[in-house]
């Protein structure tokens, strides 16, 4: 049996962190953190992490800056912002015209939309 797929998300709401974890944890090994510089921690403690999925506002650390920071070590890693923001924010524009972030996720959370991403990153990622 192939080992599960490793999948970080980091978000400030304890509450969207264990629906994330529900929604995933059958199929994959799911790694949540409570702020930015806990998930860089777990990102070196883990480095077979492969997809990591991030809210956009956290306090401390945003979004933007943990994914600029973490794809720095880890470039190879497939990000994508988790927010209450539409795609055509200035925000998330930029962050997808630069290629900091793969994919943009939409709160709250849809299941199906989630599993799309995912599968989407196994066959483009190879994760």
């Amino acid at each position: 049996m192939n080992p599960k797929i490793k999948i970080l998300y980091v978000d400030d709401e304890k509450l969207n962190l264990m629906l994330f974890e529900s929604f995933l944890s059958e199929e994959y090994e799911i790694f949540t953190a409570l702020n930015g510089y806990r998930a860089l921690e777990l990102l070196v403690e883990n480095p077979e992490i492969s997809a990591i999925f991030s809210d956009l506002q956290m306090p401390e650390m945003d979004g933007v800056e943990f994914i600029r920071t973490a794809k720095e070590k880890y470039p190879e890693k497939m990000y994508s912002l988790v927010t209450g923001f539409s795609i055509s924010s200035p925000i998330i524009q930029e962050a997808m015209e630069t290629k900091l972030i793969t994919k943009h996720l939409r709160k709250p959370i849809n299941k199906h939309m989630l599993l799309k991403i995912i599968d989407e990153a196994v066959n483009n990622y190879c994760i």
